[in-house]
């Protein structure tokens, strides 16, 4: 091919659309398609940057649509009928009880947690009590074994009704099923293990194992008193063809201060479900960060690639080609490796739901039915062409108008022209794209801008600190060792390694800092901290009538102890002011207090353990109107003021009442604290049980030692046995629990950490590849002017390991830093900060910059001088 035929098929016609644009892009394609023939050496670590970062974003939201539709899917069983109607300590009346009837098939039944003793009263356990009837269970099936029927499990025989029990229930009081304990004033018999209950999810969260009985054997126990913490629900098969959202808001019309809380099979586990969005956003994140890491990498491989191919752009350029055509040859590649990456990644995301299915189902109840999940693919797409497409068009706006005599030349850096503001205005947009995918996509929005705005500020402070190491190095006093004085100029000379590597580096390892000194801090807090300051035991539903002789009893068995008791009653807020809590639309902060019931108490006194933060409190003989107390921290958070109302439904009676005050709470110490307080003659005359805290003398003793242990069992059997109906908790059973949870969370906090790690480990790879050519170049030199083996081999492990300290000690401020925050600021917990987890920190950056630098080095060192200084 002559230059003039090359010139005349590179150079866009006079008198085409959009001056030849359409034809350029033909070109373009055409060359791109060419040049890919003889493979895209380098671009490996571009593939698995933009493969895990869009799988992880895949798999996540795969995994969680599984979820969410499994929930849809079976949601009348979860939910245990097409209607659920809930009441809190009191049954329905008459005319309630003939509307609900009236609805479809009805199935009852009441829940409450009680203690379950064996007949020797020598050991108990805390159960959650569900008593059925026999048309329970409406949808889906309770299995069992022996695998018969309810009835039959249920009925009475010897004078003693049979019940069945989740198998913990069993390994806590090491028995067998056909075992007789106590439960209230009641002996009964464990006559079955429950192997699936089908609407537990709804239930919300169990404290305790399940013990699941007939009405009549729960009636027989006489735990049900005036006052009692007891759910009735009442769960409803509508007719075919009914809408249950209709005939919900019917029921809400008909009674509406009756205090019921009416769900559809829409609304069937709101509490998993609001989890599961809340983890997935968290992954999502997670994800989106380790593409993003990843998309440092991309820029390095796109950058490198086109070092490689100064050559050839240098033809295009001699031939007449505009810069336009050499972009868009170079685009339309990137984007095809892209197209391979992001198909990868999406491989990676479809088959996710099919290996995590069978485990899911061991963890939550919920058939997991795996399958493709288009949108959640679609997704995590958008995500990888955007970001590939984000990071690439820097290095290729830097390549347009760079002049053939430069790119001809070959001085070992990447050659750079000017950059357009077109492509630096493109590459913003391009980012606030992807900030806004991110934050339509996020639950919860707040959360979702202090990542995006927590990423950009890394992203500019590790820019920051990139420059601070180079300028540092700059400036650094002569030193007489060769190594150090090489290594310090590798650090600041042009086309350094340093932004590449604290940048790929930086972000991974303060991820990591961060969530291990929170997890520290959280196992801390709760297995040693907390455990020291809280109470314990917590003891409920004592009777109003028996209160002074639980106190008496509680001084006869652990003498000098502390115990503090107050009235406790259970209602639902129903509107702030004037506003239906049901049809507002609740914040995600402090919502929580408008879902469901609240245990609330009365007091003619301020609490000790809170001090007011606004208004004043009732005088101790005061008769006016209701008057309540409200946390002060939720209180804001639901933009609550003092001298507004807020109604409350207690026992079915609608109670509105005046915010006096708001208290700033110390949740965290557990003991008896309650976002409402009353004015006493807001509840004068209602039924009510009571609530306490017992803290023993123990002198400070471990609470997990045997001795101490002991006691407890000995204190608790003894008060439970001369009080059945009363229910017992001990603290360390539930801190235990919590450090469970905690373990779990933590796990999957550390796999999507890992995630992110991994990427930037990917990136410090490709950034010492993209470093190569220059390195090939210093060593030729180097060893021309008599530098040996030994010396660049020392200088170039010097480089390495200062810019991997200085990277280390930058994750530590900074995961100190943010790890603080989140502790002390949000979480309101003591901060320790875990030395351990730096010096980890340190030992990795090191061995990651310096094994990785070298691995790459060692070839580098190997080149023959002839052929580079050759191109000099």
């Amino acid at each position: 091919m002559t230059a003039i035929d090359v010139d005349t098929s590179l150079a866009p016609k006079a008198g085409t659309a959009d001056a030849g644009l359409l034809p350029t892009i033909r070109l373009a394609w055409r060359f791109a398609l060419r040049e890919m023939r003889g493979g895209l050496n380098g671009f490996i670590i571009f593939l698995l940057c933009i493969t895990l970062g869009v799988g992880a974003i895949a798999a996540v939201n795969s995994v969680a649509s599984m979820m969410s539709d499994g929930i849809a899917r079976e949601g009348r069983a979860i939910l245990g009928g097409d209607l659920r109607f809930q009441l809190v300590q009191r049954e329905r009346t008459p005319e309630e009880a003939s509307y609900i009837n009236s609805l479809g098939e009805v199935s009852e039944t009441a829940g409450l947690r009680s203690m379950v003793r064996l007949e020797d009263g020598s050991d108990q356990s805390l159960a959650e009590v569900k008593a059925v009837d026999s048309a329970y269970p409406l949808y889906g099936s309770v299995e069992t074994t022996p695998p018969i029927a309810l009835e039959t499990l249920f009925e009475q025989r010897d004078g003693r009704y049979g019940a069945i029990a989740a198998q913990e229930l069993y390994d806590r009081l090491d028995v067998e099923p056909g075992a007789i304990v106590r439960l209230g004033d009641a002996e009964i018999e464990l006559t079955g293990v429950i192997n699936r209950e089908p609407d537990i999810l709804s239930d919300g969260f169990a404290f305790a194992p399940r013990l699941m009985m007939s009405r009549a054997g729960l009636d027989a126990s006489g735990l049900i008193q005036p006052g009692s913490l007891v759910e009735y629900d009442w769960r409803v098969r509508l007719p075919a063809g009914s809408d249950a959202e209709v005939m919900a808001d019917e029921a809400r019309d008909q009674f509406p201060t009756a205090g019921f809380r009416v769900r559809t099979a829409e609304d069937a586990a709101p509490s998993l479900q609001r989890n599961i969005e809340r983890f997935s956003q968290f992954l999502t994140l997670v994800g989106l960060t380790a593409l993003i890491v990843g998309g440092v990498g991309v820029a390095n491989a796109v950058r490198a690639y086109l070092d490689g191919k100064r050559p050839v752009i240098a033809a295009f350029k001699s031939l007449g080609a505009a810069g336009r055509l050499v972009v868009l040859v170079y685009l339309f590649q990137i984007m095809a490796l892209a197209a391979v990456g992001v198909a990868m990644g999406l491989v990676l995301g479809a088959i996710a739901p099919f290996l995590t299915a069978n485990f899911l189902e061991s963890v939550i109840p919920v058939a997991a039915d795996a399958s493709f999940y288009p949108g959640a693919l679609l997704i995590a797409a958008v995500f990888g062409f955007l970001t590939a497409l984000t990071f690439a068009l820097l290095p290729l706006g830097q390549t347009r108008d760079v002049a053939a005599t430069a790119l001809f030349r070959d001085a070992g850096a990447t050659a750079t022209g000017r950059l357009r503001w077109t492509y630096a205005i493109g590459t913003g947009v391009l980012a606030l794209c992807i900030a806004g995918l991110a934050l339509f996509m996020a639950r919860d929005k707040q959360i979702a801008l202090v990542f995006l705005g927590g990423t950009a500020a890394a992203f500019i402070i590790l820019r920051g600190v990139a420059v601070g190491v180079m300028a540092l190095a700059r400036r650094a006093p002569k030193v007489h060792s060769t190594p150090l004085r090489l290594a310090l100029g590798n650090i600041h000379r042009p086309g350094a390694l340093t932004p590449s590597v604290v940048l790929s580096l930086g972000l991974g390892l303060t991820l990591l800092v961060t969530l291990a000194i929170i997890d520290y801090d959280l196992r801390q807090e709760v297995g040693t901290g907390l455990a020291s300051r809280a109470p314990n035991f917590f003891f409920v539903d004592i009777q109003n009538n028996e209160i002074d002789q639980f106190r008496q009893a509680v001084e006869e068995a652990a003498p000098g102890s502390d115990l503090e008791a107050v009235p406790m009653l259970r209602g639902r807020i129903t509107h702030l002011g004037d506003q239906d809590v049901a049809t507002m639309e609740i914040p995600e902060e402090g919502g929580w207090v408008l879902r469901g019931d609240r245990g609330i108490t009365y007091s003619a006194e301020a609490p000790e353990n809170a001090s007011l933060s606004a208004g004043e409190w009732w005088a101790e003989d005061y008769d006016g109107p209701p008057l309540v107390s409200f946390a002060d921290e939720e209180a804001r958070e639901l933009g609550l003021e003092v001298g507004e109302t807020i109604t409350v439904n207690v026992l079915g009676r609608s109670i509105t009442a005046e915010l006096a005050n708001f208290r700033v709470i110390e949740w965290e110490n557990l003991s008896i604290n309650f976002v409402m307080v009353f004015s006493p003659n807001t509840f004068e005359g209602a039924p009510h049980a009571w609530l306490s805290t017992l803290t023993l003398d123990d002198g400070g003793a471990d609470r997990s030692n045997a001795v101490v242990a002991a006691r407890e069992k000995e204190i608790v059997n003894t008060i439970t046995n001369a009080f059945p109906a009363v229910t017992s908790v001990r603290v360390k059973d539930a801190l235990d629990a919590v450090n469970s949870l905690i373990a779990q969370l933590a796990l999957a906090i550390r796999v999507a950490a890992g995630v992110a790690l991994i990427a930037s480990v990917l990136v410090l790879a490709g950034a010492l590849a993209a470093g190569n050519r220059a390195r090939v170049h210093d060593a030729v030199v180097l060893k021309t002017l008599g530098a040996t083996r030994v010396t660049l081999i020392k200088a170039f492990a010097t480089e390495y390991a200062l810019l991997g300290l200085a990277t280390g000690i930058f994750a530590i401020g900074a995961g100190a830093i943010a790890s603080w925050f989140v502790v002390d600021q949000i979480m309101t917990l003591p901060y320790v900060f875990d030395w351990t987890v730096a010096l980890t920190t340190l030992v990795v950056s090191l061995v990651l910059t310096v094994g990785f630098g070298l691995a790459g080095t060692w070839r580098i060192l190997g080149q023959k001088a002839a052929p580079v200084l050759r191109n000099l």
